[in-house]
């Protein structure tokens, strides 16, 4: 039997390479006979940059910059001669944050700019760029300081970092901007079509699980609304209208008024890349999984495109989660044959989490036994 194992990551427990490798070595312990294929895929936020250097033979580069909260840390990105891949979760996300320190109004994106400098001091002429899993509410003002743009109140200083302060924003001098910003084309990778303000903007839709409460939701978006009227003069697209610029905290509001931006599906991008339908069509079953499935899988998730592609080349699809929410039923109606929780029962997220390869293992174990009832007969 031929299993292909193509999950994305468990966010802030395991990467999807991790994922993959525990399912195969459940499946391996419960099937005699079976050859297994471990593909890890993302859709644009954490483990796109493992998935794509990998998939393209390129090497894994390392920059010491600054998290969401300024403290110097080490990010990984990914270079394949003159491109480079870069996710915005490996320097701004918010799985480097505890609980208790993820606040938006002070968080921003300076890291995920000083990454895209060390790539182009490399030589890169083409940036990838992964958003999701952002810490970040500022509309891409850190990575717009981190290029050389400075922002300034009506006294001529600098604002301070974060969402919070763009209210005091009253000019922006773009004079020292790095002369190859530019000429760099940015393909932008998300699968997020929410709009960058209104009851569906990047504010409202994901700044309560970056640590906002309601007020500050209304003074985030007012926030965002106000940046994006200083800059739109400088863009060709309506920056309150245009798809997808809600995502990641409006990141790419900021690189739309001094680059050339594509916007493009993460997941499909990814996809392509590593080759899934090739995959697929070798595969008698294929396993995909990620940490919590439920309704908004749908929305472009990975597994949402796994089980579309499985369809397509009538491979079954099962789908192991860290947790089973509501909605994910709607999933049985595009491709996927079956959905299991790795969780065996009750228990507090930080236990999940934390145990999550082991429950992962025991899981698929379970379902190579189920799956020799038929190899048997």
């Amino acid at each position: 039997m031929k299993i292909l194992v193509a999950p994305d990551s468990f966010k802030e427990s395991l990467s999807a390479t991790d994922v993959a490798k525990a399912i195969a070595e459940g499946l391996s312990e419960s099937i005699s006979d079976v050859d297994i294929r471990c593909l890890p895929l993302a859709d644009g936020g954490e483990g796109t940059v493992e998935a794509l250097t990998s998939a393209m033979g390129g090497s894994l580069e390392t920059v010491d910059v600054k998290d969401p909260l300024g403290r110097s840390i080490q990010s990984q990105w990914g270079k394949i001669d003159n491109l480079a891949i870069i996710e915005m979760a490996a320097a701004s996300g918010l799985e480097l944050l505890s609980a208790n320190e993820r606040n938006p109004l002070v968080a921003d994106s300076f890291g995920t700019g000083q990454v895209i400098i060390e790539a182009i001091n490399q030589g890169a002429n083409k940036i990838i760029l992964g958003l999701g899993g952002s810490a970040t509410n500022d509309g891409g003002a850190g990575l717009l300081r981190a290029l050389g743009v400075r922002l300034l109140n009506a006294q001529g200083q600098d604002i301070g970092p974060g969402g919070g302060a763009l209210n005091k924003l009253s000019h922006i001098d773009f004079k020292n901007l790095h002369p190859k910003v530019k000429d760099i084309e940015f393909a932008i990778a998300c699968d997020v079509t929410n709009p960058l303000c209104g009851d569906n903007g990047a504010s409202a839709i994901f700044g309560p699980q970056k640590g906002a409460n309601d007020t500050m939701v209304e003074q985030l978006d007012n926030n965002l609304r106000h940046f994006a009227s200083l800059l739109q003069s400088r863009c060709d697209i309506d920056l309150l209208k245009e798809p997808g610029m809600g995502a990641a905290g409006g990141l790419s509001l900021g690189l739309e008024a001094v680059a050339k931006t594509k916007r493009s599906s993460g997941f499909s991008l990814i996809s392509s890349t590593t080759g899934l339908t090739e995959h697929l069509q070798w595969a008698d079953l294929v396993i995909t999984g990620e940490g919590k499935t439920d309704h908004q899988s749908l929305a472009g998730k990975t597994c949402f495109g796994v089980a579309k592609q499985a369809r397509q080349q009538q491979t079954p699809c099962i789908i192991i989660s860290g947790s089973l929410g509501a909605g994910y039923e709607q999933l049985y109606q595009h491709g996927v044959t079956a959905c299991f929780s790795a969780a065996p029962g009750p228990m507090t997220l930080e236990n999940a989490m934390q145990n999550a390869y082991s429950y992962l293992q025991q899981t698929a174990r379970s379902i190579g036994r189920m799956l020799t009832i038929n190899l048997q007969r």
